[in-house]
């Protein structure tokens, strides 16, 4: 009896793991770091998928490994330059998907606790404003790389 009732527990236990999993409906997918030389600020990208059947407001991100990480988005103005802009909140539409690429999105990295080199892993958090938030690791890549492929 005993067993049959823990046997029970597991198998509930797993039914219901990968719709806990599934709930928040957030995944990032080939997450990387441009590590640029210098004092220059490093640029992180991604892709985010919303899953779930509610748009996602991402309104932030943080490192234990920068001292500020912020949002931006590089924009091309009429006379051909490019400026980057500070973004306070970005909607993700339910099924929808986000891209950060250079030339667009990006997270700006400043500040870094410890030197940053080519091959680390730097854990980075993105912050939603239902107050979801999303770990995820980044590779540092190479200031010439265009993606983690």
């Amino acid at each position: 009896m005993l067993q049959t009732a823990r046997t029970s527990l597991l198998l509930l236990l797993f039914a219901i793991a990968p719709l806990a999993s599934a709930a928040d409906g957030l995944a990032v997918r080939d997450a990387w770091i441009r590590h640029l030389p210098g004092d220059l600020p490093d640029a992180g990208y991604f892709t985010l998928h919303n899953a779930a059947r509610a748009p996602a407001r991402l309104v932030g991100a943080r490192s234990p490994a920068f001292g500020r990480v912020m949002v931006h988005r590089s924009v091309r103005r009429p006379d051909g330059r490019t400026r980057m802009l500070p973004v306070a909140r970005i909607d993700v539409h339910a099924g929808g998907e986000l891209r950060f690429a250079p030339g667009g999105y990006h997270l700006m990295l400043t500040r870094p606790h410890h030197p940053v080199r080519v091959g680390d892993t730097i854990p980075l958090t993105l912050i939603f404003a239902d107050g979801r938030e999303v770990t995820v690791s980044f590779r540092v890549l190479a200031a010439s790389a265009n993606g983690p492929r």
